[in-house]
């Protein structure tokens, strides 16, 4: 089983996010510009809820009330505009176009706008650090779809985005495994282990001690034990690593490969040393070509994402 994921991973993301001035005051921004080469490695698909709802460009902002998302989609909640209009049939049909499209992209993960009463996944209010009512309209129909999520504030950041992309990566390598065996099981969780233990160590042990009891025993497991399995591990990987984790098992991890490999890479410095975001992605990245030189495992990104052109 090669730990390989070689097409195109598909992203969908929040329109006004990719560039388009769709926002209601006719604002946006271009945040993948953030990832450099690393845009042309996706195919992505823009969508915004409230252009597609009929609104228009520009147009009043609108205000969730009374609830939050899934309460709009019980009718307990309301979507006014600031002008006082009950907005609410519109911004259904226009979340609800939104993920029609979505869905009909095939999309892996979607990059949604923090803070935007209709996109916003923690957040449905940018006025003074306020939560608002989250989610928001669009948010949680992208929720009660289990959609692997992106806050769009993290592609500014080198680690922030290197801590998404490699997560995703494995997310959609393991999605698309059908774990039917012990042998198969043992074999994904073997390059997937280091990093789960980075994003979470109790909860990846848990899993751990699952995978080691089935391994100890001679009867066969149907096959929603499996699936079960499957979705812990997947559950898992949508969460982001701690920065200290980071840079902690960069070191750990370097030093497996430079005694066991004598893979050697120039800056890579212990975690208590002081440096910035930039640096610890580039000391990351370094790690990364090196290892997939040499066609090895690197634990922190056990998967190597190289699409085809």
């Amino acid at each position: 089983m090669e730990n390989l994921l070689n097409r195109k991973l598909r992203l969908g993301i929040a329109a006004c996010q990719f560039g388009a001035k769709v926002r209601y005051n006719g604002k946006g921004i271009d945040l993948t510009q953030y990832l450099g080469r690393d845009r042309g490695q996706f195919i992505w698909t823009p969508v915004c809820p409230e252009v597609m709802s009929g609104m228009g460009v520009p147009r009043p902002s609108i205000k969730l009330s009374g609830g939050n998302g899934f309460d709009f989609w019980k009718n307990e909640a309301n979507v006014k505009n600031k002008e006082g209009q009950n907005k609410n049939e519109m911004i259904k049909k226009g979340a609800l176009a939104c993920l029609e499209t979505l869905e009909r992209a095939n999309i892996d993960a979607y990059i949604f706008m923090e803070g935007s009463p209709s996109c916003g996944v923690y957040r449905t209010s940018l006025k003074n650090q306020r939560l608002g009512n989250p989610p928001g309209v669009f948010g949680a129909l992208l929720l009660e779809k289990n959609i692997f999520l992106i806050s769009s504030i993290d592609l500014q950041s080198p680690v922030r985005w290197w801590d998404w992309k490699r997560r995703l990566v494995a997310f959609v390598w393991i999605k698309e495994q059908n774990i039917n065996s012990k042998e198969i099981l043992k074999e994904i969780w073997d390059k997937v282990k280091y990093v789960l233990y980075e994003l979470h160590e109790e909860e990846a042990k848990v899993i751990r001690d699952k995978i080691r009891e089935l391994l100890k025993s001679s009867e066969e497991p149907d096959a929603e034990f499996y699936e079960t399995i499957k979705l812990e591990i997947l559950n898992l990987l949508r969460k982001p690593a701690e920065l200290e984790n980071i840079k902690r098992c960069l070191w750990a991890n370097y030093v497996n490969l430079k005694n066991k490999e004598n893979i050697e890479v120039e800056e890579i410095y212990e975690p208590h040393v002081l440096r910035n975001m930039t640096h610890i992605a580039q000391e990351l990245l370094g790690i990364e070509i090196e290892v997939r030189k040499k066609n090895l495992l690197f634990r922190s990104s056990p998967i190597n994402y190289k699409p085809d052109r």
